[in-house]
């Protein structure tokens, strides 16, 4: 591996970040164009169905005869199928461009190395591998998806000292939840809901604090919304749902957002509210994981309550974890969970301490996993379009 082809792969990488929370179900990529070790063109992939960082890369540079002495640098092996763009590596050869570098081989079957060797075939010299463990750190969530056919799934939470998420309430009591973060550990999580495709909540977090799922702390798309609801307490069917749990007054179910509500009942689907149907005397998460892959979510960020993340964990149905400290102490209410392992990272935010975990068994090469995005806790949100 050459110093300049490391050198050169992580600009890639620079560039390719920016894309995140843009680009699904199509993965993060950046390209690079070097001619006589000066980069004359860059791109990176900004939007599914939108032009690949390739196409980008090589129509920034302004003098194109320079292509056939050039190097193409890029995060993931060239497309090499017909999807909503053309394929990247018929214009690599159109270009003339002599020789590829790559960072990671696209795991998507319909790609899957035949990229890299339709160049190779057409005698374009390509090296992979270059910064590959970065470039899979990048691709967490896409990679996972194509490898394990089922969402990148991240957990958060956050709890006291003493290890509590909440007091116990009920919900028919309408008593608010005690904050335990602050408004610098609230912006970072709704920085983090722009990143990944989908938020989900179980039914019960629902009814206790009718949370919106949404992104105001900071400028960025919304997730998909998701919850389950086998017994039907917040779509209005249940004759013991707590009193003043109308449909009407849950946030969750407003139409202002995609979302998703998992259930055993039959019910029709709408544009902006779709009620799927799962079979009650089935397991409910291998159902629950396989009708969001078939819908192409490739990430998930779970803020349930804890027994909902429980049986995650058990499960070992989870990549990350990233659980807040906060600076207070109940001394008894409802237990926080348990997660097998250690933290492989630690942050101050705010008035917390932010923790973050890796599932090793997930099979998603976690241990190569960089740090969650971050904010300084003065940091303000970006304006929209900026």
């Amino acid at each position: 591996m050459l110093p300049e082809d490391v050198f050169y792969m992580a600009r890639c990488l620079q560039l390719a970040r920016l894309g995140l929370g843009l680009t699904a179900p199509n993965p993060m990529v950046g390209a690079v164009v070097v001619h006589n070790n000066r980069i004359i063109g860059e791109g990176w992939h900004r939007a599914c169905g939108g032009p690949h960082a390739e196409v980008h890369a090589i129509a920034t540079v302004r003098e194109q005869y320079l292509l056939k002495e050039s190097t193409l640098y890029c995060t993931m092996e060239p497309c090499n199928h017909h999807g909503k763009t053309p394929p990247c590596t018929e214009l690599i050869l159109a270009s003339g461009i002599p020789r590829v570098v790559i960072g990671q081989t696209d795991p998507n079957t319909e790609v899957a190395g035949g990229g890299a060797q339709h160049l190779i075939n057409r005698g374009v010299e390509v090296i992979s591998g270059v910064l590959e463990d970065e470039c899979l750190s990048l691709n967490k969530r896409f990679n996972t998806f194509h490898t394990q056919k089922r969402p990148y799934i991240i957990l958060k939470w956050a709890q006291t000292r003493d290890g509590f998420v909440d007091a116990e309430r009920d919900p028919a009591s309408g008593v608010k939840p005690a904050w335990i973060t602050n408004e610098s550990c609230r912006r970072l999580v709704h920085k983090w809901r722009t990143e990944e495709q989908a938020i989900l909540a179980g039914s019960r977090t629902i009814l206790l604090d009718n949370p919106q799922l949404n992104v105001r702390a900071w400028s960025g798309r919304n997730p998909v919304r998701i919850t389950i609801d086998r017994t039907t307490r917040i779509t209005g069917e249940n004759p013991e749902k707590p009193a003043g749990s109308a449909t009407t007054g849950f946030k969750f179910l407003d139409r202002s957002v995609p979302t998703l509500v998992f259930t055993t009942a039959e019910k029709p689907l709408g544009p902006y509210l779709q009620f799927i149907r799962i079979d009650p005397d089935q397991p409910v998460w291998p159902q629950v994981l396989d009708k969001l892959y078939q819908r192409d979510i490739q990430s998930v960020l779970v803020e349930g309550g804890p027994t909902l993340l429980k049986s995650l964990i058990d499960k070992g149905l989870w990549d990350e974890a990233r659980v807040f400290i906060g600076a207070g102490w109940f001394g008894h209410g409802v237990k926080a969970p348990e997660l097998p392992s250690s933290p492989t990272h630690t942050k101050k935010v705010g008035n917390s301490n932010l923790l973050l975990f890796r599932n090793r068994l997930s099979r998603s090469d976690s241990h190569l996993m960089a740090p969650p995005s971050e904010i300084h806790p003065d940091d303000k949100p970006e304006a929209p379009g900026s």
